[in-house]
């Protein structure tokens, strides 16, 4: 809000539009981690896949297409501006920054979290260890951000962002990934998870009908999530196209 107020004496407004998607997506993730939502989330199957669908796809797309940054900024203090001036960011977090933002290595962290926190023995344990149930949230969450980012860099290629195509591929190549898995978990005759028998379920759900839904949630909402996504980097194309035509309007060729 500080940064709002910032931008606005600069004479440089921020679109009513974005400041919802970021003020709703930031809701989202408090709603699913900081309510009692989070209760039900380590009781119920369908209702943690449900968490992490925000965590990992809803609010961090909202929070990236959003593109906050320029708000956020100019809402630090001072002293902490100058910090991210620093060497540390320099040396240390842009190089980060980029390899996990590289279009490989961005695609293969989104997909393979899922996958690796749905192995049977390694979610039983971090539903059964509160520091390692809390790594396992916030993983999902910083990592939906930094790939949603990448997707929605307002930035075109000309001004270095990645370029729409490999946005594209990339956002069709996470599709089959999470419907084989979502696929695999929604048609098991066998209980998968069977930390939510050795905790109890909040409702008496049948647990394979529990899981089912979970694995609903995994497949058709998150892949209906990267479809979004390709019409909105078409969006983008179509922008610049637009953009362009306007440049050529007002400078013709003599």
């Amino acid at each position: 809000m500080r940064g709002l107020q910032q931008r606005h004496r600069l004479g440089e407004p921020t679109n009513i539009a974005r400041t919802l998607a970021y003020l709703l997506g930031v809701a989202a993730i408090y709603g699913v981690t900081l309510t009692h939502y989070d209760y039900l989330a380590q009781y119920m199957f369908f209702a943690h896949r449900a968490q992490h669908l925000v965590l990992h796809h809803a609010a961090p797309f909202l929070i990236a297409l959003a593109a906050p940054l320029p708000v956020l900024i100019e809402g630090l203090p001072m002293r902490i501006r100058q910090l991210f001036r620093g060497r540390l960011v320099a040396r240390v977090l842009h190089p980060t920054y980029r390899v996990l933002q590289h279009p490989i290595i961005a695609p293969v962290l989104f997909v393979g979290l899922i996958y690796f926190w749905l192995i049977p023995e390694i979610h039983f344990d971090a539903m059964l260890s509160a520091d390692l149930y809390q790594v396992m949230n916030w993983s999902m969450a910083l990592d939906g951000l930094l790939f949603w980012w990448l997707i929605f860099d307002y930035r075109s290629p000309r001004q270095g962002g990645l370029g729409y195509g490999k946005r594209i591929v990339i956002l069709l190549a996470v599709i089959p990934p999470q419907i084989v898995l979502g696929a695999y978990i929604a048609f098991s005759q066998e209980v998968i998870f069977d930390v939510y028998e050795v905790c109890g379920r909040a409702w008496p759900l049948d647990p394979l009908d529990d899981q089912r839904i979970g694995g609903l949630l995994t497949w058709i909402p998150a892949t209906m999530m990267s479809v979004l996504g390709v019409l909105i980097v078409l969006s983008f194309i179509f922008r610049d196209a637009r953009n362009e035509d306007t440049v050529h309007a007002s400078h013709p060729a003599r």
